[in-house]
């Protein structure tokens, strides 16, 4: 199986020799520009001290400060890193936000420790690394097992270390401490934008399309809402450990409640037992990957029945299955542009933070909106003109960006 940053590398592979990039520029923009490995102490509750490994790692900052999600998982590498941060600048360009891309980790099971070990690990994580950081730096966001009270943990320490408050050092905080409303549902809303825009791209009609939902997280849940509320069915969904389709269909207020209750969608009322391949290559309109990453390769591509993918997790298809898709005519709405809501929302709060002018939800809402469509739009046009897939598309809009950035500011000394 290819590696995440294998994986990474080959994408942009691909766009640069569309591009005719120069070699030199290529062989910049294939590797971070800095990365931080970090080992740190942890006072446990009992009395212990425990030492941790953490992560930060900046891809590209032509275009601006570094933005990036940091996530607590036990599988956390650097090399998963250095693919997430480089997926991260990708997203930004297209989007059109002046960010470069970073992702940061802890190697922890976050779900054994209690709220006080996890606020020192947080705290001490920040301080290793609050030279590298800040509101010109590097901005912090909500990632994998992290939330909007780790930031607040964050944008705290920072500012204890600096001698006042800056709020814009991280982003999806409480609304409390500088904070955007709607934050929250970022992501979940540029997927389902993105899933809209596809439908009209190709001509399907929300309104009844049937949607199978790989992965039933926050983020996913919300998604599966968002289309609920569009018309679509859900029919099937699943989780860490159990998947599960429907005698019919999923309403999302019971998957919701069942999740809360037992954390699983397994026993869902209403619904079967699925193995996770099999739920992957259920006849629908739609498939929602919101799991992990290498989800569909060579190995199973050729049987995927829907005519929609879009990839909320990052790296969820293989290059390889990415080709038999297409082949397919599977239309497959790219990581880097589908889950970037979460990105334009961390700008907003960022820029907000910065001038201490707060918009209303609302406000909020419709900027993200529009931002997605457009951005939407510049791939599929793209796409159409080149005769190229959305992800290729997305990845020559994203890369010729960042490197006419490079070639303007030029190389100092």
């Amino acid at each position: 199986m290819e590696t995440t940053i294998a994986i990474a590398q080959q994408q942009f592979d691909i766009a640069a020799e569309l591009l005719g990039l120069d070699p030199d520029v290529r062989d910049a923009m294939r590797v971070p520009k800095r990365e931080f490995t970090i080992n740190f102490p942890l006072k446990l509750d009992n009395g212990r001290t425990r030492t941790l490994t953490g992560y930060r790692v900046h891809h590209n900052i032509s275009r601006g400060p570094a933005l990036g999600g940091l996530r607590y998982h036990p599988n956390t590498t650097l090399e998963e890193m250095r693919a997430l941060a480089m997926w991260m600048t990708w997203s930004c360009a297209i989007v059109q936000i002046p960010y470069g891309g970073a992702k940061g980790g802890v190697v922890c099971d976050p779900k054994a420790l209690s709220k006080s070990e996890l606020e020192r690990m947080t705290r001490r994580y920040t301080t290793e690394i609050t030279p590298f950081i800040g509101p010109e730096r590097d901005v912090l966001m909500p990632d994998l097992n992290t939330n909007a009270q780790t930031m607040a943990w964050i944008m705290d320490t920072y500012s204890m270390q600096r001698g006042y408050t800056a709020p814009s050092v991280a982003t999806g905080k409480p609304v409390q401490v500088g904070g955007t409303h709607g934050h929250g549902q970022g992501t979940a809303r540029g997927v389902a934008f993105s899933i809209q825009q596809a439908a009209l791209h190709c001509g399907l009609d929300l309104d009844g399309a049937r949607v199978v939902m790989q992965g039933s997280g926050v983020t996913g849940r919300l998604v599966a809402q968002y289309l609920e509320d569009a018309g679509g069915v859900i029919i099937a969904a699943s989780d860490d450990v159990a998947s599960v389709v429907a005698d019919d269909r999923i309403v999302v207020a019971a998957l919701n409640e069942h999740r809360m209750a037992n954390n699983t969608v397994a026993g869902l009322p209403g619904t079967k037992p699925i193995a996770n391949h099999d739920l992957l290559e259920l006849p629908c309109d739609i498939l929602v990957l919101a799991a992990g990453q290498n989800e569909i390769t060579g190995v199973n591509a050729h049987r995927i029945q829907a005519k929609i993918v879009a990839e909320l997790a990052n790296g969820p298809i293989s290059p390889t299955a990415d080709t038999i898709l297409g082949n397919k005519n599977v239309l497959v709405v790219p990581d880097i542009l589908a889950n970037a809501g979460g990105i334009v929302m961390s700008y907003f709060e960022w820029v907000q933070g910065l001038q201490e002018f707060f918009w209303t939800e609302r406000e909020v809402r419709s900027e993200l909106q529009q931002t997605m469509t457009r951005a939407f739009g510049e791939v599929a046009h793209t796409a159409s003109e080149r005769h190229l897939s959305l992800r290729t598309a997305a990845y020559l809009l994203a890369v010729e960006r960042v490197a006419a950035a490079m070639h303007v500011r030029g190389i100092y000394p």
